[in-house]
């Protein structure tokens, strides 16, 4: 989108991804599938040359449940409100951002550029749909349970090579190999 055509009242866009973009989405994304996903946003530019967009993401992604290994599917509904702005004041802006973790101030990120006088909605309407895809997606009720008895010592697997050790010495089973000299 380019900045300079944004008219004074803001402009609406929406975006809904095809075929080929959705498998470059899932590629990129690693899941299983992107059954759908769309974009609406609501672009106003400002008078100090800013850009605010506001918008919502909605996609239908097929992951892997990582406890049982089913396929799961999963709706993604993710609010989008960002700031753009050149990228000359992104220094000065980013001064009034609080890197305090234990602040209780509520301050805003910095904007992000705009890159030679345009906005790439895909590329935030992507952005937006990857944070918010769980990493380590469960299918609904699935708990990862640890076994609940400890295994005795003796079932471990390196408990017969601590036997062979202990029975016969370090070199135990190993085969000893005479050097004669001759090749």
């Amino acid at each position: 989108m380019i900045v300079a055509q944004i008219p004074d009242a803001g402009l609406h866009r929406e975006i809904e991804a095809d075929a080929a973009t959705r498998s470059a989405l899932a590629a990129m994304g690693e899941l299983r599938e992107v059954m759908s996903a769309h974009a609406a946003f609501d672009v106003v530019q400002k008078r100090d040359g800013k850009v605010h967009v506001e918008g919502r993401v909605r996609a239908r992604i097929g992951q892997t449940c990582v406890v049982t290994l089913d396929p799961i599917e999963t709706e993604i509904d993710e609010p989008i409100d960002q700031m753009f702005a050149p990228p000359e004041d992104i220094p000065e802006l980013a001064e009034f951002v609080e890197d305090d973790p234990n602040s209780e101030v509520d301050t805003a990120d910095p904007p992000e550029p705009i890159v030679n006088g345009q906005i790439d909605l895909g590329r935030l309407a992507a952005d937006a749909l990857f944070l918010a895809i769980d990493p380590y997606p469960r299918k609904p009720g699935v708990a990862f349970e640890q076994p609940a008895e400890a295994a005795a010592p003796e079932d471990h697997p390196f408990a017969v090579l601590k036997a062979l050790k202990s029975a016969g010495g370090a070199t135990s089973g190993a085969a000893k190999v005479k050097k004669t000299g001759e090749d």
